[in-house]
């Protein structure tokens, strides 16, 4: 009975299993991929909270103009009494409380580099986000087209291995009938061994891409996808720029440059007085004095007297530096030297990315070239192939040239393939690089 018990449940599992739905396949189009990878960017997710982190180094460097208010409580148990001359002061519980104000009237300029450095900080963060939103979109793009990229070779290799298991069963009934020899078949046989092998790879490459384009969008690896944006329409590239002016990398290296001046400024502040206010007021109570006194016929008796008061005091203060070994021209210089290396920094990298936007332009001048030529080529094979399927088929054509043609074809196919994906990624490299990736 247990036994049967156990068949039920394993049956009623596998029932279970099979009646699963399989999963629907994702329709995406590549603007989608690219919202999704946005919206699921780890890395994205860090530069936006570095850039919130920097607008509150902004309002926290501009609250330093502002006037600071304190407040303070002490209490104290003092013991044994204090002698002050024959009286004695009694501080057991003694308790004070005041308020204080400050308020900084001239710093040399320290607090004004302080906001300017704050604010190219921030501005700074902006343009990393901006740097990460477009890396985000560029692997993104390369995920996308490389799926589809290895998808459509999985769907041509399986075009060819229908084809040779077209051309293996007509040279198996020919040689049935004594109309061919043993030797085309198997050479019919190891040909499909090799298109199965090359299926088998790029349906294992089609996955493993899958998978990736599924971390980039945040979805499940087990995911099934199916791209919409597959028709590739070319046309002829129209550059409209090749600057670097908008690219954030650039735009950062100008804010380094600028915060190397506010630091220069930052640096000579501190070989300027330092002018402050500050107003308190403090109320202060529980202290007893001690003391005999004549009470007019001779007799010393007890007096006390509790002091129960407040005072207020307000005051400026400057603060110069007189002598300090040099230590604030040796700081100016250090400036004057952090400075100079981010300019430096400015002009070796705008060279470098005045190269990179030129070799952008260049891949997407050559892959256009590239896509017609590919296209010419696969043509050609084609017509090739259907001439030679007739030959073969009037006997006027060897199997080998049949092959050869079957081979042709399929290199062209794979070229125009790689062409058209390439063609795609060079125009969002061409984008990043100029900075007008959105």
């Amino acid at each position: 009975m247990n036994m049967l018990r156990i068949h039920i449940a394993g049956l009623a599992i596998l029932l279970s299993v099979s009646a699963a739905p399989a999963q629907q396949p994702v329709s995406l189009s590549l603007s989608q991929c690219r919202e999704l990878a946005l919206a699921h960017s780890e890395d994205l997710q860090q530069a936006d909270n570095r850039l919130r982190q920097a607008e509150l180094d902004s309002r926290i460097a501009s609250a330093a103009r502002l006037p600071k208010i304190e407040g303070s409580a002490t209490g104290a148990y003092v013991f044994p009494d204090i002698d002050m001359m024959g009286m004695e002061m009694c501080m057991r519980g003694t308790y004070m409380a005041g308020i204080n104000l400050t308020q900084p009237i001239y710093t040399g300029g320290k607090i004004a580099a302080a906001n300017k450095l704050a604010r190219i900080g921030q501005e700074v963060a902006d343009e990393q986000l901006r740097k990460t939103r477009m890396d985000v979109i560029v692997e993104a793009d390369n995920a996308y087209w490389s799926y589809i990229a290895v998808s459509r070779k999985v769907r041509m290799l399986e075009s060819c291995m229908a084809q040779m298991d077209t051309l293996y069963a007509q040279t198996s009934s020919a040689l049935a009938a004594g109309m061919a020899i043993e030797n085309d078949l198997l050479r019919i046989s190891a040909k499909r061994s090799e298109i199965d092998y090359q299926l088998q790879r790029a349906r294992n490459g089609a996955d493993l891409c899958r998978m990736v384009l599924c971390r980039v969008i945040g979805s499940e690896f087990d995911t099934p996808i199916e791209p919409t944006d597959t028709v590739f329409v070319v046309s002829a590239p129209e550059i409209a720029t090749s600057g670097i002016e908008a690219r954030p990398e650039y735009r950062m290296l100008e804010k380094q440059v600028a915060a190397g001046e506010q630091k220069i400024r930052d640096a000579r502040s501190e070989m300027l007085p330092v002018v402050g206010l500050s107003a308190g007021y403090s109320y202060y109570g529980n202290i007893d004095l001690k003391s005999m006194v004549d009470a007019g016929n001779g007799t010393m008796v007890p007096y006390t007297q509790e002091f129960r008061d407040g005072i207020g005091i307000a005051m400026i203060s400057v603060k110069i530096p007189i002598f300090h070994w040099g230590e604030g021209r040796k700081k100016v210089r250090k400036a004057r030297y952090d400075l100079q290396n981010s300019q430096l920094d400015l002009q070796k990298n705008s060279r470098l990315m005045s190269i990179e936007v030129q070799q952008a332009i260049r891949n997407v001048e050559d892959g256009y070239r590239l896509i017609a030529t590919a296209e010419y080529g696969l043509a050609q094979a084609v017509e090739n192939l259907r001439v030679m399927r007739n030959r073969y088929a009037a006997s006027m054509a060897t199997l080998t040239d049949l092959l050869d043609a079957q081979t042709q074809w399929q290199q062209a196919e794979s070229n125009l393939i790689e062409a058209q994906t390439q063609y795609r990624i060079y125009q969002t490299e061409y984008l990043r690089s100029t900075g007008r990736l959105n």
